[in-house]
């Protein structure tokens, strides 16, 4: 038999094999998710996230140094209320000397040139646990989106490069963005989690920062798994409303919709790899089914493959390493 292609030339070797491959992974690509609590020297290692951590200011700070000698160069903020703060208002939310404010602030001075990303919504400081003001047990919109422009606008007086609201209220976009401007915010990105499906594999994330919904689910805001394109259509809103980057969260079962997005769109495309599909990692390793260093690397590379330009991931640290390598 005479082969005219011998398509197995091209993979015969490491070094072949890395000439051509066709998508890269890299420290750039990654944002790196950090949980921060109230007090001092305190690490708090989440149960449901083997090897991640919620701690104090100050130790986050050491944190993020260290993640900028590694060339990560990209962080996204979550902060732990105290429960006494939390009510239906979001009053804590905008609360200029808040934990969210006083973080930006400190990371700016400690690594100025670390971008700093924010999470924008309400379920942190919620007395429901819910992304928005509830109102006869249902999230009422536009009350909603004035509180979350609010708290954009104090996010970027205290010197976040970008919001990143993760709310899914209709219109949210517009009116941060018309906030921002009016403020003379005007250099503040917007990271819109514009595709945001309501998925079974947020529990770990929700333990982290005890913002399980207190009744209900979030099913009348987030997306339903179901549907492919309604994500199209919500993130070309959000683009025309005034993001600069779009985000499908989560992103393992939503590899389609990551593609279909920036096939879409002309703006950088984000996925969070989120808490779930770290867990399940950790989880198979630690019961030796499968190699977690192996599962990472191919794990974020199908997720750069499928279109993803940014990928927010837990393990942004452990990446970087073996990336190294």
């Amino acid at each position: 038999m005479i082969l005219q292609k011998r398509n197995r030339i091209l993979r015969q070797s490491p070094a072949i094999r890395a000439m051509v491959s066709e998508t890269i992974l890299s420290p750039n690509d990654f944002i790196v998710p950090l949980f921060i609590d109230e007090g001092e020297n305190v690490q708090t290692e989440i149960s449901s996230m083997p090897g991640y951590y919620r701690r104090s200011l100050d130790l986050t700070i050491k944190e993020v140094k260290e993640l900028w000698s590694m060339g990560l160069k990209s962080v996204l903020i979550f902060v732990k209320a105290k429960e006494e703060t939390k009510d239906n208002k979001g009053t804590e939310a905008i609360n200029p000397n808040g934990l969210m404010q006083r973080s930006i602030k400190a990371i700016k001075d400690a690594v100025p040139e670390m971008l700093v990303m924010t999470d924008v919504a309400l379920d942190p400081y919620s007395s429901f646990g819910h992304d928005g003001i509830v109102e006869n047990n249902e999230i009422v919109n536009d009350a909603t989106v004035e509180v979350l422009a609010m708290m954009s606008v104090s996010h970027a007086a205290a010197g976040a490069d970008f919001v990143a609201p993760s709310d899914m209220m209709d219109g949210r976009i517009g009116a941060i963005r018309k906030a921002l401007e009016e403020n003379n915010f005007t250099k503040t990105g917007i990271m819109s989690y514009s595709a945001k499906y309501a998925s079974c594999f947020y529990g770990p994330f929700r333990n982290a920062l005890d913002s399980a919904p207190g009744f209900g689910d979030k099913k009348t805001y987030q997306m339903d798994y179901r549907n492919r394109i309604e994500a199209i259509k919500e993130t070309l809103l959000d683009i025309e409303e005034g993001a600069d980057i779009v985000m499908v969260k989560p992103a393992l079962s939503y590899l389609d919709i990551i593609r279909e997005v920036k096939n879409a769109v002309n703006v950088p495309v984000s996925a969070y790899n989120i808490s779930g599909e770290y867990a399940m990692i950790k989880a198979a390793a630690k019961m030796g089914w499968i190699d977690e260093d192996k599962a990472i690397l191919e794990t974020l590379t199908s997720i750069k493959r499928s279109g993803a330009d940014l990928i927010a991931t837990y393990f942004a640290k452990d990446a970087a390493k073996l990336l190294m390598k």
